[in-house]
């Protein structure tokens, strides 16, 4: 959902929609892989280091994962 505050944005370019909705997709693909990684990197036996540094992977990806939907969300809007 987009964030409250914002501004409708106006129509872009059914070409360019397309594409960064493509775009968007890909990079959920990739998302998820890391998410994936990260997560069989947690049930391994770590120290604690390590597992400060898979927990911040952990806690990035969600983030660009939460990101990546808003902006597909806003494209899903553009394009209706």
């Amino acid at each position: 959902m987009p964030q409250p505050g914002m501004e409708p944005l106006s129509k872009m370019a059914p070409e360019l929609n397309a594409k960064l909705r493509a775009l968007a997709h890909d990079l959920s693909n990739s998302i998820e892989t890391i998410m994936q990684a990260s997560y069989l990197l947690n049930q391994a036996a770590l120290d604690d280091t390590s597992k400060k540094w898979v927990s911040l992977i952990d806690n990035a990806t969600r983030d660009a994962a939460r990101i990546n939907r808003e902006i597909r969300e806003l494209l899903r809007a553009q394009a209706s």
